[in-house]
């Protein structure tokens, strides 16, 4: 009889313990990262003049966003849609495009060369990047759920449709999910072609 009951005391402390740590909260999705996936680039010797915008468009099919780009356009199919990214000034057009939005004025560069790249980030809610710089600007459009971006200025907010420049060159930065829905959302750089895209920084 008091075999059963030890018995019976261990399972029941065992069950308590599954309980507790079904109930615990997931430190691995607290902790986890943002997926940033690289979508396309170029390499260009001169910017257009300033101030400078991201038009974002988009097209029937890829090889027409490309047949329109100009030599400061990015073409890309991301999320089910075909994308036409060009820096330029406010309030230009492609012909063929319909516009999404544009993003900007992009803090203005000088570098021997340019990198203007579009990255897609995703991730669940908690999902964050570690603290890092860019050798210049990102600006950011929200496809899905909430941005949250985190520099010395302060924290922005982006929900979904809406779109937001970036900080100057070097500023720490990072970046998270904090809606309640997955984040998706593509990522327009302007930056320093000859210094590393991407380095580790801190919070002063």
């Amino acid at each position: 009889m008091q075999s059963m009951t030890r018995n019976a005391g261990t399972a029941f402390a065992l069950a308590l313990s599954l309980f507790a740590i079904a109930s615990a909260p997931s430190t691995a999705a607290a902790q986890s990262k943002l997926v940033v996936e690289p979508v396309t680039e170029v390499k260009v010797k001169q910017l257009p003049p300033g101030p400078l915008y991201w038009r974002i468009e988009n097209f029937g099919t890829l090889a027409a966003a490309k047949a329109a780009a100009g030599p400061t356009s990015l073409a890309a199919e991301v999320a089910g849609k075909v994308w036409l990214f060009t820096l330029g000034p406010k309030g230009g057009s492609t012909a063929g495009g319909s516009k999404v939005t544009e993003v900007g004025p992009i803090p203005p560069l000088t570098a021997p060369e340019y990198l203007l790249r579009i990255n897609r980030a995703r991730g669940p809610s908690g999902a964050k990047t570690s603290v890092h710089s860019h050798p210049g600007s990102e600006a950011f459009y929200v496809l899905a759920g909430r941005m949250s971006q985190r520099t010395p200025h302060g924290t922005m907010h982006v929900e979904v449709g809406q779109s937001v420049p970036g900080h100057g060159a070097d500023t720490p930065m990072e970046v998270a999910s904090s809606g309640s829905a997955d984040l998706d959302q593509l990522v327009m750089f302007v930056v320093d072609a000859t210094r590393p895209f991407s380095s580790p920084a801190k919070f002063d």
